[in-house]
């Protein structure tokens, strides 16, 4: 079992396409963050080359837009959120402009990764996303 574990955690009101977004969003920023949690490239029988992946199971649950603040409020675990101020923002820069304007954002998604323990002490009890 790894002594590290990763959640992603989407809005329960999220229509199938912004959950996809944000996913992706929050994937990519995670994955910056933790190149260590690439895998080895790969081969196929026929020789083609696959670009490792995560080597983390990550499953993706869900949970109210107020659960997500108290989730990026955690301590312990590194805490990666999508708000509403970066999803309706069509430019990096219009996004900071705006976050920095913005008082108690409402999340779409938390990304989470830490020690197994915490992670899953802060996630446990929360469903998989049908």
């Amino acid at each position: 079992m790894l002594p590290t574990k990763l959640a992603l955690i989407l809005r329960d009101d999220l229509p199938p396409n912004l959950a996809a977004n944000a996913a992706v969003v929050l994937g990519l920023s995670l994955g910056a963050r933790l190149p260590e949690l690439l895998g080895d490239d790969g081969k196929d029988a026929d020789g083609s080359v696959h670009q490792g992946l995560n080597n983390h199971p990550v499953p993706v649950l869900t949970a109210s837009g107020d659960h997500l603040k108290t989730l990026h409020r955690a301590e312990g675990v590194l805490k990666i959120g999508f708000t509403e101020v970066a999803r309706r923002s069509r430019a990096y820069a219009e996004y900071l402009e705006a976050l920095a304007e913005t008082e108690d954002p409402e999340f779409v998604a938390v990304a989470l990764y830490g020690p197994r323990a915490e992670v899953t002490k802060l996630t446990r009890k929360l469903p998989l996303m049908a």
